[in-house]
This record gives structure tokens, C-alpha cells and sequence, in this order.
């Protein structure tokens, strides 16, 4: 990708141009969970100020007090108590250590970092985008009341995201489960807190709807447009949760990879991941215009089929676990 239309010389195959910039956004890929994890271990790097790895630690933080307090409820310890820090600092490893974890916080962190970017410079309400508007006056009573239940999700987000908060109801299935086997790893050596860390997972278990939850509703949103989900592929029109969820399930990402693909150092990846989508080189473009309005897609990309492109990022590193 490049900022300028004719800064590409050569007769390079567009094909050539996009695998390498693909490798170099998957040596970027490949780094991003063992740096998350150094800095998270050594609390110097608040000093730098850095509001992502602040926000990233600070949501598996409030994990982890959720999960003690879960065990201190199933202990019929009255009120839950103020826990000490270094339990804190140790469940947080423990979460830490499933890499999943620290991805997913991290694409959550640079989902709310774009919302709050595009509210700055296009008026993008970062809880009731047009297209929510649109789907909660629909005339279906069920799709209207799917979309009521997002937007009242969707303003929890923003709310948990200005105190960077993260409650184990919004994550995902697989990362809820990967919790709650981090709270039955922290009891283990205990027989006694075994038993309580078995209530405490029966009761957290019993307060989890994957459907109903942010993520869920919306994938339930998109996929109910059925073919008038194109219109979630454009950002300044579905909001950013939306159009994210929307770009994933289009493209076959997994949505905390769709996040990252609309970081500037992810430019190509998020190209194909439109045109895996469907969408025709011209929407594309507008798409860059409001995410990237200072580079310009490579010369030849409009010769790109959606199947060539859905081809490459199936050859390309997808997010790891670390």
C-alpha cells in the first residue's frame, strides 16, 4: 500500500506486491503477544503512558477480580473483599499465559481507540451508528428487538471501555470457558477451595449467554441481513462494532484479526479483507478515505477477484495465541 497513487515503480504483479506486504504485516502479527506479554509483566511501562498496553492490562485486570470475587461469593464471605494485589497480578498471569486472552483484549483496546478516532473526525457516535437506527425502526419486530438489545450493549462497551473494564459475560465462548479453567487452576492445590471454586464456576456459568451478549448480538444482526449485510461493510454508515463484525464474517476472519487489519500496519490485510468481502475496488476505496485517507491502493489492485484475495489471506498468518 502507499501513500501516494504512483509511488509503486516497476512491473511488479499486484499479486508479487500484496504477499510482501502481507509477510511484513505477519512478522508484525507474530510479535504483538510477546510484547504484550513483557510489557504486561513489568508495570515501568506506565510510565510511558502507553493507553493501549494500559487499557490491555487493565481489562485482564478486571478479569481477574471478577473471577476472585466469584470465589469469595461461593465462599459466603459476606461482602466481597478488596483483593490483594499480588492474587490479582497472579490470576492476570494466568489469563496472560492463553495468549487468546491477551489478543483479544488487545483487538477491544484497538477497537475503542478507533471509535474514539473516528467520533473525533466524523461525528461517529460510538453507541448508535445509522444502520442501528435503521434496524431498530425495521418493521421485524424480532430484528428491532435484537437491535434495541445491541444498542443497549453497545453503550455498556463504550461505558466499560471509558473505565477499562471487560466483564467475562462479553467475552467469547471459548475465552469464557479458558476463564473459568484459569479460576478451577487457581484453586487446585486446595481441596477445600476446590469444592468453592466448583460453585463459583457453576454460579459465573449460569449468568453466561454467548447470543445475548455484544458480540453475539451482533453477529446475530448481520448474519439475519442476510444479502443486505453489504451494508454493514461500510464504516461511516454501520458504525464501527458493526462493521468490524460484519468484515469478519464477510472475509472469514476471525474478528479480533479483522480489529487488527485496520491498523495502519496492516493496510493490505485490510484491502483483501474487503475484497474477500465482495466489495468492488471503488468501495474500497471509500473505505480507506474514512480509515486511511492518506494511502491509496496499490496500481492493479482493481484487477484483484474477491476469490485471489480471499486466496491470499488464507495463505497468511492468522492472529496467534502466542
Amino acid at each position: 500500500m502507499t501513500e501516494t497513487p504512483a509511488s509503486l515503480t516497476g512491473t511488479a504483479a499486484i499479486d508479487d506486491v500484496l504477499r510482501a506486504e502481507l509477510a511484513q504485516g505477519d512478522a508484525q502479527i507474530a510479535s504483538i503477544g510477546p510484547i504484550l506479554r513483557h510489557l504486561l509483566a513489568n508495570d515501568e511501562h506506565s510510565v510511558f503512558g502507553d493507553e493501549i498496553i494500559a487499557r490491555v492490562r487493565a481489562m485482564l485486570a478486571d478479569l481477574a477480580r471478577q473471577l476472585l470475587d466469584a470465589l469469595a461469593v461461593a465462599r459466603a464471605d459476606g461482602d466481597v473483599p478488596e483483593h490483594d494485589a499480588a492474587l490479582i497480578d497472579a490470576m492476570v498471569e494466568s489469563l496472560a499465559a492463553h495468549g487468546s486472552f491477551l489478543t483479544h483484549a488487545h483487538a477491544l483496546a484497538l477497537e475503542w481507540q478507533l471509535t474514539e478516532r473516528l467520533q473525533a473526525r466524523l461525528a461517529l457516535d460510538p453507541v448508535v451508528s445509522p444502520l442501528l437506527q435503521a434496524l431498530i425502526a425495521s418493521g421485524e419486530p424480532n430484528t428491532a428487538a435484537a437491535a434495541m438489545a445491541l444498542l443497549a450493549q453497545q453503550a455498556r462497551f463504550a461505558q466499560n471501555q471509558r473505565r477499562m473494564q471487560l466483564p467475562l459475560a462479553e467475552l467469547p465462548g471459548d475465552l469464557f470457558h479458558a476463564a473459568l479453567i484459569a479460576l478451577q487452576t487457581h484453586a487446585q492445590h486446595d481441596p477445600e477451595s476446590q469444592s468453592v471454586a466448583a460453585q463459583a464456576v457453576h454460579s459465573v456459568r449460569q449468568g453466561f449467554d454467548e447470543s445475548r451478549n455484544r458480540l453475539g448480538l451482533i453477529a446475530r444482526l448481520v448474519a439475519g441481513m442476510g444479502g443486505g449485510a453489504s451494508a454493514a461493510l461500510g464504516v461511516s454508515h454501520a458504525g464501527v462494532g458493526i462493521f468490524l463484525s460484519a468484515l469478519a464474517l464477510a472475509s472469514g476472519h476471525d474478528r479480533d484479526l479483522a480489529v487488527l487489519s485496520t491498523n495502519e500496519g496492516q493496510v493490505a490485510r485490510f484491502a483483501l479483507a474487503l475484497r474477500a468481502a465482495g466489495l468492488r475496488p471503488q468501495v474500497i476505496e471509500e473505505q480507506f478515505a474514512v480509515l486511511h485517507p492518506e494511502i491509496a491502493l496499490p496500481p492493479g489492485f482493481e484487477e484483484l477477484g474477491s476469490d485471489r484475495a480471499a486466496a491470499l489471506l488464507a495463505h497468511s498468518v492468522a492472529y496467534p495465541a502466542a
